[in-house]
């Protein structure tokens, strides 16, 4: 028979443990978010987040494994708003990609330490690299997925589907790195429309064209 943790002022020890590996997920967060990879150490996180080193390897292995539990933490988030606005939103594939993709946009901007860690830092931060790769693919599939759910009969096949997907992933994805980085002088709204347009046109059939009846010969 197990003997139960001790709690503490009513908190479990595995509420505590928990507690303390998100206040360093946010530590992560925040160095990764404003100064980038290169300066979130082990020891910056741990002094950010007020705790020992002790601590930080009760939860993570390595400044790596805290890098890329702050990188999933973003996409889990990213991929709760997208799929929230798609199911509360009413209207054609259209209106519900815009509704998607602007809740992706307004979480990227309305914390810029995400914006910058899931655009910026993920592509140029070596152990976050490989990462977001795979988070492409599993986005594209989260695409292809919705598709089918939105057009039905008339979405694309697969492998049209995975790669419409891949397309529209890492097209957005490079359009927000420049974007971020000041290089593009477009409007948030901008994005969105072209992002919805790209979305509903590009992962649904194209209409069967009309079989062509070649003329006779002879009038």
């Amino acid at each position: 028979m197990s003997v139960p943790k001790r709690s503490y002022r009513g908190i479990s020890a595995q509420q505590r443990r928990d507690d303390r590996r998100q206040q360093l997920l946010e530590a992560g967060l925040d160095l990764l978010g404003t100064q980038g990879w290169r300066q979130t150490t082990m020891t910056a996180v741990c002094s950010r987040a007020g705790l020992t080193e002790r601590y930080f390897y009760e939860s993570f292995s390595d400044r790596d494994a805290l890098l890329l539990a702050v990188l999933d933490q973003i996409a889990s988030q990213i991929r709760d708003v997208a799929l929230h606005a798609l199911a509360t939103t009413d209207g054609d594939p259209h209106a519900k990609a815009t509704a998607a993709i602007s809740a992706f946009v307004d979480l990227l901007t309305s914390d810029p330490r995400i914006g910058r860690v899931a655009i910026l830092e993920s592509a140029a931060a070596d152990s976050l690299r490989a990462r977001r790769h795979e988070l492409l693919r599993e986005f594209a599939q989260l695409i292809a997925t919705q598709a089918h759910a939105l057009h039905g009969a008339d979405a694309l096949s697969s492998p049209h589907d995975q790669i419409a997907g891949l397309l529209l992933t890492g097209g957005l994805a490079e359009l927000l790195m420049a974007w971020l980085a000041g290089e593009l002088p477009v409007s948030r709204q901008d994005i969105v429309d072209v992002a919805a347009t790209q979305f509903a046109a590009s992962t649904r059939r194209s209409p069967t064209s009309t079989p062509r009846h070649d003329c006779p010969a002879d009038l």
